[in-house]
């Protein structure tokens, strides 16, 4: 059983302090004078007309617009392009697959490149005191070149916790000499070395970020991410997504469980005995202390605000629908 009091912990220097960890996701490179046209056509969000330092969150969807991917892409020039997934192999298939004469190549560089994620209120400072350029002007998902000591690096201001935060890239081979130094400037912030799953948990869980267990199954209308869809761009599952524009019926909120009732991804959402959707997500939010989880809902039964029964294996949880941002909700310390 996770080490709840290590959880805690863990989770409360990030959201006060300073926090880091290696999240490498696979990266995959995509260069050539077609790269930007084509990702154009493989994301539902524009690819061609961001600028370069740049990035976009966007997803990847099927002929029939199901979401079978949600990614970061990042602009590094006007012919190179970085895509970080955590499931690169199934997208290069869908490359391979979509790829008919343009000018681009595609590369897994994961081995080649190592992420280390600083996270909390205090790591703009952190941040500058390890970079030879600071990062005061940096917007949130920007990225661009610096340097700690004679390391190259790329710095991105981005994460996946809610709180400020930056992303050091740097060359796999480097990565014991840049943690080396995060962790000897970080003795002076009191950073932590963050080990539990609340980095993927309860941290992002808070904050309404979601995973692909979350979306399985939905377009991105479903799930609130329809301000990612450029409708001026001809992307995969477009035609079917267009058809299913005005006709939404699925939404992805919120519920709080006040005691300590277990309830599972899967378990059966009912209102008025009529099931009305399911829980694609639970755990303990440990800024917010409480109970907190997704739940994929059929909004013309049932909407926020009202009362539900989640059908678990040890009986019957009552539960109220929320939003599913539990924390945060005007990004002022993401963007602080």
């Amino acid at each position: 059983m996770a080490d709840l009091k290590l959880m805690r912990k863990e989770h409360e220097t990030v959201r006060n302090n300073v926090g880091y960890y290696d999240f490498t996701h696979q990266l995959l490179e995509v260069t050539g004078k077609d790269a930007a046209k084509f990702l154009d056509n493989m994301f539902v969000n524009g690819i061609e007309n961001i600028d370069v330092g740049k990035a976009v969150y966007t997803t990847m969807l099927n002929e029939d617009g199901i979401i079978i991917d949600d990614v970061i892409v990042f602009r590094l020039g006007d012919e190179k392009f970085w895509v970080s997934t955590l499931y690169i192999d199934d997208m290069i298939k869908w490359f391979d697959k979509h790829k008919k004469n343009e000018t681009l190549n595609y590369v897994n560089i994961t081995d080649n490149v190592t992420m280390f994620a600083i996270q909390g209120p205090k790591s703009r400072d952190l941040v500058n005191s390890i970079v030879e350029n600071n990062v005061n002007d940096l917007q949130f998902f920007n990225i661009i070149g610096n340097k700690v000591k004679d390391l190259d690096i790329k710095v991105a201001r981005a994460g996946f916790t809610g709180e400020l935060g930056y992303e050091f890239y740097v060359d796999s081979s480097k990565k014991g000499l840049l943690e080396k130094e995060i962790v000897e400037k970080g003795k002076d912030f009191g950073l932590e070395n963050i080990t539990t799953d609340v980095i993927v948990g309860s941290l992002p869980a808070e904050k309404g970020y979601v995973l692909m267990s979350d979306l399985e199954g939905t377009n991105p209308l479903e799930v609130g991410y329809g301000w990612t869809v450029d409708w001026d761009s001809k992307f995969v599952g477009k035609d079917k997504l267009l058809k299913e524009k005005y006709n939404i019926t699925r939404d992805l909120l919120g519920f709080t469980v006040n005691d300590d009732s277990t309830v599972a991804s899967g378990d059966d959402i009912f209102a008025r005995g009529e099931k009305v959707g399911k829980v694609t997500k639970f755990t303990y939010g440990f800024t917010v202390e409480k109970n907190i989880g997704y739940a994929l809902i059929d909004i013309t039964k049932v909407k926020i605000g009202d009362k539900v029964t989640i059908k678990t294996s040890n009986g019957d949880v009552e539960v109220i629908l929320t939003n599913r941002v539990f924390y945060d909700e005007d990004d002022e310390r993401v963007r602080a």
